[in-house]
């Protein structure tokens, strides 16, 4: 049995930070329905970061949905908002992601759910917050990236400001709405309370920089200065960084540079003594490890730094990852199936509960493939009857 079974989630979320938090749901066992527009559906069904079209849909939809019923539902209609409220009723945990004042608007506030059900776990996410002059700004990734510092800190120096490649922001905003809802739900074992748990995308990703932030209040305010060459963290000396090689790439974490300098035959390393010169002198010293990487195959400079206990890597794409017996033996990928047979490849929750690891068969649903027997199984015959 898995920790979350027999726990309701009524999920209004859509793009990506409140679906990722309700999918971490639905992988610990609870049943999560998602609340979706009429004819229209979670926005992110046509949410396409490339060319690839799975089942009609966007690939980004069946990665984030899987696991999850649909109910379809037009929330202008007054009959549609009131089998609505007859889920919130029975539910655990409700989850929704709109802009400050939407659900205040549709009548699915916390005060209003609150109302219905005392002892719900009410999760929100928002991009700045509910207060301020920001709060009515789009809660979109890249944006949050920006106004946050995040884009300051990634690529060299002269490249100017650098997104990540990811979602990072929409993620960790997920994570913590889970993290909140999972301590409001041991609150609610123990002493039978709901709660409010409110994050917002700006918020985490300031705590995502906990550690440089820190060092930034703590250091005069000085900005964090990225390295000319090969940077992969602003505050980190050499040897820090990715470097090219004869035939691909090596990342090299921390490291002395005069050991570094024995173990490659670097003779112009050796000069570098003093510890305070791995970041005072880090763009000089870089350049001669990249100059001198370049000389050799990956291969060749792990058989020799991985012996000594250097911390180094090979660095991969995902075609030579998943050939790799070390990704291979984590089984992170399963194969999901849709309602109407279409299977698909996807990652698998990344914990494991004693022992056990936490896969699914169900694939993401079809715009409003489980409504009628959703409505048969919750919603009184005479709310039917009126609707």
């Amino acid at each position: 049995m898995r920790p979350l079974e027999d726990y309701l989630v009524i999920d209004f979320s859509q793009f990506l930070s409140g679906p990722s938090a309700s999918l971490r749901l639905a992988d610990f066992g609870a049943r999560v329905i998602k609340i979706e527009r009429l004819g229209v559906g979670d926005i992110c069904r046509t949410l396409y970061t490339s060319n690839l079209i799975m089942n009609g849909e966007s690939s980004v939809f069946h990665a984030i949905n899987r696991n999850k019923e649909s109910f379809e539902v037009d929330l202008k209609s007054d009959e549609d908002k009131e089998i609505v409220r007859e889920l919130l009723r029975k539910a655990d945990v409700m989850i929704h992601n709109f802009r400050p004042g939407v659900m205040e608007r549709l009548g699915f506030d916390y005060q209003s759910v609150l109302a219905l059900n005392p002892t719900i776990i009410y999760g929100e996410i928002s991009g700045y917050g509910t207060d301020g002059d920001w709060k009515g700004k789009p809660g979109q990734d890249l944006l949050l990236q920006s106004v946050t510092g995040l884009t300051s800190l990634t690529g060299n120096a002269g490249s100017g400001p650098v997104a990540m490649g990811l979602s990072i922001v929409d993620m960790l905003a997920g994570a913590h709405l889970a993290q909140g809802i999972l301590a409001c739900l041991y609150r609610k074992a123990i002493k039978n309370e709901g709660g409010f748990v409110q994050v917002s995308m700006m918020e985490s990703a300031y705590d995502f920089q906990f550690e440089t932030i820190t060092t930034f209040m703590n250091d005069g305010g000085s900005l964090p200065e990225r390295s000319q060459k090969n940077n992969a963290n602003a505050y980190l000396g050499a040897p820090y960084g990715i470097y090219q090689t004869e035939n691909g790439y090596l990342a090299l974490a921390m490291g002395s540079i005069p050991v570094l300098g024995k173990l490659l035959d670097c003779e112009k390393l050796l000069d570098y003594t003093d510890i305070k010169e791995a970041f005072s002198k880090r763009d000089e010293i870089k350049a001669i490890l990249a100059d001198h990487l370049l000389t050799a195959s990956t291969e060749q400079w792990l058989s020799v730094l991985e012996p000594a206990d250097i911390w180094c890597a090979d660095v991969l794409n995902w075609n030579a990852l998943m050939a790799h017996d070390g990704f291979k033996a984590l089984n992170m990928i399963q194969e999901v199936t849709m309602t109407d047979g279409y299977q698909y490849e996807t990652t698998r929750c990344p914990i494991r509960i004693d022992g056990e690891l936490l896969t699914s068969t169900k694939g993401s649903p079809k715009l409003g493939q489980d409504n009628e027997r959703i409505i048969k199984e919750f919603i009184k015959q005479n709310t039917i009857a009126d609707a």
